[in-house]
């Protein structure tokens, strides 16, 4: 099995401003935690930009020309209260949404190969029309519509196991029968979607974990809700939203995973692709704010790929 790592030193200059969560240090710290002392067998590939055109994917023309027209020459904005805007920001999000673009092809192209994106900013929160929760673009919507449309494929799923709802991916895919959106969260949380009654045309699986769970309500909620759906479903393609904010070191939230839990989904997600899409798995980067807990999700995320 050949596991790439699509990233680019671009996503390190979106700068979102002294205290805030969403820094270039947790790119960083992945690619410390990444580098080829640690993990020699990863094939690394620069992220490409994303064009417009593959934006607009799973995007509206007014948002893409929001976001251009609002980008600064200096200093940083404010998109909401949580998404800041820099100048670099915009190659920061192209390649983000270019890398996971980049993986698909990989993948679809190489048998036996699986991909991870190490990117900033994050994108599950993003809606077609808005940006919002630290996101610009939807990268794995997109990848998913650039899938469907340069592949010809009919099921494209999307597992996020971030500690948020991904309200944006849900939002893009929800009256779109060939894509599965499938999710765990801690609730009531930020966004304040993600209810179990919430599915779409049946295609929308919300796990909702309160706060305080810990490693058998995430596994239950694997074992006994979403990992049949996606059986059910036989996805042609598996892109996981890997947000590593529900790790038990996160400040932000209150799920209280390890890295063996990471790790654990991980195989069970690649084991699944393995029966169902040849093992095509694109992972990208979503959450995770405590350095060392995203060092130790990602560590573990990585090492399960490689071992498919």
């Amino acid at each position: 099995m050949t596991t790439y790592l699509f990233t680019h030193r671009d996503c390190l200059f979106h700068d979102t401003g002294v205290g805030h969560p969403e820094r270039a240090d947790r790119l960083r710290a992945v690619l410390h935690q990444l580098d080829l002392e640690n993990f020699p067998a990863l094939e690394r590939v620069d992220a490409p930009l994303a064009s417009r055109e593959q934006l607009a994917l799973a995007h509206t023309e007014a948002h893409l020309d929001g976001l251009v027209a609002r980008a600064p020459v200096a200093g940083i904005i404010n998109l909401d209260p949580d998404t800041k805007m820099s100048p670099g920001s915009q190659m920061a999000a192209m390649r983000a949404a270019g890398a996971v673009i980049a993986a698909i092809d990989a993948v679809m192209k190489n048998k036996k190969s699986n991909a991870f994106c190490a990117i900033r900013p994050p994108g599950h929160h993003a809606e077609a029309d808005r940006a919002m929760g630290f996101c610009l673009y939807n990268n794995v919507a997109i990848g998913a519509y650039h899938a469907r449309k340069k592949y010809g494929l009919e099921r494209v799923a999307v597992v996020d196991f971030d500690v948020h709802h991904g309200n944006g991916t849900q939002a893009i895919f929800e009256k779109d029968a060939g894509l599965l959106y499938a999710s765990s969260h801690q609730a009531p949380f930020y966004p304040g979607t993600g209810d179990a009654s919430e599915t779409g045309v049946g295609n929308i699986v919300n796990v909702p974990l309160a706060a305080g769970s810990g490693s058998r309500a995430f596994r239950e909620a694997y074992d006994n809700i979403i990992l049949p759906a996606l059986e059910a479903f036989r996805p042609e393609l598996l892109i996981i939203s890997a947000g590593f904010d529900a790790h038990e070191k996160d400040p932000l939230a209150n799920l209280n995973l390890t890295g063996a839990d990471y790790g654990w989904i991980t195989k069970k997600l690649v084991a699944l692709a393995d029966r169902h899409a040849a093992g095509r798995v694109v992972s990208a980067l979503e959450g995770g704010y405590d350095l060392e807990g995203l060092a130790d999700g990602v560590d573990a995320h990585v090492k399960a790929l490689l071992r498919a």
